[in-house]
């Protein structure tokens, strides 16, 4: 792109076939697929997986971020899964590790996750119950969810996004995932899809003091709650839902992302550029160091990522 960059970039995403996935994002993206979405990558710089700004991958225009903002929806469990630390990736990976949260924006009646192993589950007990063909299932903790709530999902925890959720999902600019588990199912190409089990088994958290509540920074009805509500602070993003404020002051990290998790399209304006965003459209709002962005709308829930 010539010149200089608009100082809000609303974004086209990256849309990601998976067996689990539906047809709401489909439908909401204007999606052209015979298969099923499970993913849409709002914010992304991943390799292969960039969201664009007037059909130009956003890496070429502002570089590497060191977060992603995904959607998700589910019509059936994820495979359970693991993702490795900053330090077992680079060695094995030549990347970040993957430290995630979700915010549920939906979930059908009895909808949960699986998310860290209940009391009792050691390396070696583990490794009886893969060994066994038992359902992995059975030894997580699960939560039912409803729209509002937040989990942190850190690197090492074993972990999978249960049927009939759509959430808004945070994570390290990282695409490694390690499959310990998936439902005895096959792909969509007929195939099992292939198992890690052997990395999943090296980076797995097995500590039963960090396969808990307080791990996890459960936090419940964050979208009712009015102002400003931080989420989580991690070395590579900090996600926070501002409800009905007319002014935003931005991080100064980098570039911050913005989700419009309300019910009404949102207004956003930086010095004389404004951009409206329908329900759950992305921007990126280039070059904030600290600055301000306005809101106006009587009725505003927003994502803000840096």
């Amino acid at each position: 792109m010539d010149g200089q960059l608009p100082k809000i970039m609303k974004l086209t995403p990256f849309s990601d076939e998976k067996v689990w996935g539906g047809e709401q994002l489909k439908r909401l993206k204007k999606i052209q697929s015979s298969s099923p979405i499970g993913e849409t990558l709002e914010i992304s710089t991943l390799r292969g997986q960039n969201a664009t700004f007037q059909n130009q991958p956003l890496s070429d225009l502002v570089g590497e971020l060191s977060f992603i903002l995904k959607l998700i929806e589910t019509t059936d469990n994820l495979s359970i899964q693991v993702h490795p630390d900053d330090a077992y990736a680079k060695v094995y990976e030549e990347s970040k590790g993957k430290s995630e949260c979700w915010l549920i924006l939906n979930a059908e009646e009895g909808a949960g996750i699986y998310l860290g192993f209940k009391p009792g589950v050691t390396k070696s007990t583990f490794e009886k119950i893969v060994a066994d063909g038992s359902s992995v299932n059975d030894f997580l903790n699960f939560y039912d969810v409803k729209a509002g709530d937040f989990f942190y999902v850190p690197a090492k925890t074993i972990h999978a996004i249960g049927a009939g959720v759509l959430l808004a999902e945070v994570q390290q600019s990282c695409g490694v995932t390690y499959r310990v588990w998936d439902w005895n199912r096959v792909g969509l190409d007929g195939k099992p899809r292939e198992l890690h089990l052997q990395k999943a088994l090296d980076v797995i958290e097995f500590d039963e003091f960090k396969n808990n509540e307080k791990t996890f920074e459960i936090k419940k009805d964050v979208l009712s709650k009015e102002g400003v509500t931080n989420l989580i602070s991690h070395a590579d993003f900090d996600f926070s839902v501002h409800k009905n404020q007319k002014e935003i002051k931005l991080g100064a990290k980098g570039p911050n992302g913005l989700i419009n998790l309300g019910r009404s399209s949102v207004t956003i304006h930086r010095e004389k550029m404004s951009v409206e965003l329908a329900p759950l459209e992305s921007a990126l709002v280039t070059d904030s160091q600290g600055d301000v962005v306005n809101i106006s709308s009587d009725d505003s829930t927003l994502g803000v990522i840096y």
